[in-house]
């Protein structure tokens, strides 16, 4: 399985989520952060947005390349990142979950209205909706709350995202992974809206789960039509 090349048609590619982010209302202003597998050299490692930057000020140059090998530190930058601007704040969460989680090559944090909302009273997103599956499992999980930019915040969230492509953060916002940058865009969006149609359900009183058997099934089906994770993937080669 061959990683995508740190190059400009990648970096043009990062940067366009980015700005989509705030163009389809998952995001305003400086908020959030993006980042995707690929290559330097022999160095296997990710790009990420930087920190402080407004998304329509991006450009290529701008990106920051982080090895998958920086260690698990509270310090304010990786060692070995190259770039000439410093990373995102939450670097730490991108590392761990790429190196953790090899099928993914995209990671996406917003902090989109609805679904903050519910993560600033800690919850998530039950099987209240079929799509919930879409992140991979039978809900959609909370991350327990941690200060920004830290590693306990990274910790949080990857296990919140075991067996999940997607997660909420506690008094925070969204992480949402795919195979692609494309997909993780989609699945955040998707997140949101399921975020909405569940805080107007509650208007109506707790909506009814739909059972785990059911929940088993809708991820069956959505494995043979193709896992939604793996739809536009960055990866060169046919075998993910």
């Amino acid at each position: 399985m061959q990683v995508a090349e740190d190059g400009p048609d990648l970096r043009a590619a990062l940067i366009a989520v980015a700005r989509r982010m705030n163009a389809v209302g998952i995001n305003v202003n400086k908020a959030g952060n993006v980042s995707v597998r690929c290559m330097r050299g022999a160095r296997e490692g990710l790009l990420v947005t930087p920190t402080g930057l407004p998304y329509d000020a991006l450009e290529p140059a701008d990106l920051v390349f982080v090895p998958l090998t920086a260690a698990r530190t509270n310090d304010a930058a990786p060692a070995g990142a190259v770039g000439r601007r410093s990373p995102s704040s939450e670097w730490r969460f991108h590392v761990d979950i790429l190196r953790e989680r090899p099928e993914l090559s995209a990671v996406v944090h917003t902090h989109s209205p609805a679904a903050t909302a519910l993560a600033c009273h800690g919850l998530g997103l039950p099987a209240f909706h079929y799509m919930v599956a879409m992140a991979g499992g039978k809900d959609i999980r909370c991350a327990e709350y941690a200060t920004f930019g830290t590693q306990a915040l990274s910790d949080n969230a990857l296990a919140a995202l075991a067996g999940r492509r997607a997660c909420l953060l506690a008094h925070h916002g969204v992480i949402a992974c795919g195979a692609s940058l494309d997909a993780a865009l989609a699945l955040a969006i998707e997140v949101e809206h399921l975020a909405r149609i569940y805080l107007q359900a509650r208007t109506l009183g707790e909506p009814p789960r739909l059972p785990d058997d059911e929940m088993q099934r809708v991820l069956e089906k959505f494995g043979a039509y193709g896992s939604p994770a793996r739809l536009g993937s960055n990866r060169r080669s046919g075998r993910e």
